[in-house]
């Protein structure tokens, strides 16, 4: 079996943790559970390339107990956990390509590395098999039934594709789900990134002026935890509609330059480039402290920022201090790239649990319709998936609802009745 992992010793300290991880995600063991049964996926070859974590591990393992054969590497060079990878290759006989602090290279190689077994499914975070495939593997495309997409941020690459009519594949768009980004980009950013920046630093957040630049569900995420901790809160957004909906909830909101004089924190969460650029640099008071929670390290120009500095220096792990040909000091942390998978360990388990469910029934609904002739473009998943899933978790807790009465549903069914 090929694997390149950094070091298989660590397999044991991998397992418990992943043991530990799966404790909190009752769904995915309820899939797993069915999976091991039914055999859904026997025949059918999975790669995917994820933050390879605890949680990830699990939605890896549910997939091979229905029969898959899974490949996996990671969707950031910094957010593999080392541990975790040694314990799916020799506790679960996994192909495995994934190392912490990769370079560019490796990352690269390790992407075709999963794609060398010409994969049925593509299970992607940031859309890079994808993108692989739709490049320079395009050789693989006529072995794939569809692909599932994690994030905010693959999803706008892949529907950019899709308009421009070159989206060769269906693609189920786990992010638009609700049982996803309403609790995994909103509260798992929020506790995670929140959790890197604090690792990272040990800087005390209450009584800062923190900065969050981007007001979707991740950026309301950490805007919501750092006021939680006592922060003075400040959103940057260039959508109006959001600029008031922070306004709304009692955010102050302003131009990145204006925060940029007085902020100590800043966390881009755009998904965008060069949203903290040197204009901003220039502008910053001495040791404002940078990080990113969007998916790639594109959000902080870290380029111009080793441009215009004069000394570079580790302080700590993943805090590295620029010291600017003005004499004042920027701390980047994580070079840019996700600070929660990076310094911190990511979205909790409890949060995960939900996210991979969608990831592994829409997987699951792929392989369904293999034979339904869908269309080459970007899907949600259904509704009923969704719903179901948040059913379960809510069982999972403990927690019962109401439902409605046979003439609830007629009313809210009909026009005839009005007041």
């Amino acid at each position: 079996m090929k694997c390149d992992v950094k070091d298989i010793k660590l397999a044991k300290k991998g397992a418990l943790r992943i043991e530990w991880a799966k404790e909190y995600m009752p769904v995915m063991r309820l899939i797993e559970t069915r999976f091991k049964k039914e055999k859904p996926f026997k025949g059918i070859r999975i790669s995917g390339c994820l933050h390879v974590t605890t949680e990830t591990a699990v939605l890896a393992i549910a997939f091979k107990a229905g029969g898959a054969n899974v490949l996996l590497c990671a969707s950031n060079p910094l957010s593999t956990q080392d541990d975790v990878a040694a314990s799916l290759v020799k506790h679960h006989k996994m192909g495995v390509f994934a190392k912490k602090g990769e370079g560019r290279a490796t990352y690269y190689k390790h992407i075709n590395a999963v794609l060398d077994q010409k994969p049925h499914i593509t299970v992607d975070d940031g859309a890079d098999l994808v993108s692989i495939t739709h490049t320079k593997r395009r050789d693989l495309l006529r072995d794939i039934i569809g692909g599932t997409e994690e994030t905010t941020t693959g999803i706008i690459r892949l529907r950019s594709l899709e308009k421009s009519g070159n989206l060769m594949y269906p693609i189920i768009s786990v992010n638009d789900a609700d049982t996803k980004h309403l609790f995994d980009n909103r509260y798992g950013t929020g506790q995670s990134t929140l959790d890197g920046i604090m690792r990272a630093t040990n800087r005390l957040i209450a009584g800062s002026n923190f900065v969050v630049c981007g007001y979707g569900w991740c950026g309301r995420g950490v805007a919501m935890r750092a006021r939680g901790m006592g922060a003075n809160v400040t959103v940057c957004e260039v959508s109006p509609m959001k600029a008031l909906e922070a306004i709304m909830d009692g955010y102050k909101v302003s131009t990145i330059s204006e925060a940029a004089r007085g902020g100590d924190i800043f966390v881009t969460a755009t998904g965008d480039i060069s949203v903290l650029d040197r204009k901003h640099f220039e502008l910053m008071k001495d040791g404002a402290i940078l990080a990113n929670t969007g998916h790639f390290n594109v959000e902080i120009n870290t380029a111009i920022l080793k441009k215009i500095s004069k000394k570079r220096r580790i302080m700590r792990d993943f805090v590295e201090e620029y010291t600017l040909k003005n004499g004042k000091r920027i701390n980047l942390l994580a070079d840019g790239r996700l600070v929660n998978l990076s310094a911190a360990e990511g979205h909790p388990a409890h949060v995960m649990d939900m996210s991979f469910a969608n990831q592994a029934l829409a997987s699951l609904l792929l392989v369904e319709k293999r034979n339904d002739n869908m269309e080459n473009k970007v899907y949600p998943v259904p509704r009923e998936i969704d719903d179901n899933i948040a059913r379960l978790k809510l069982k999972s807790l403990g927690v019962r609802v109401d439902s409605l009465t046979p003439e609830q549903s007629k009313y809210l069914a009909s026009w005839e009745v009005g007041t």
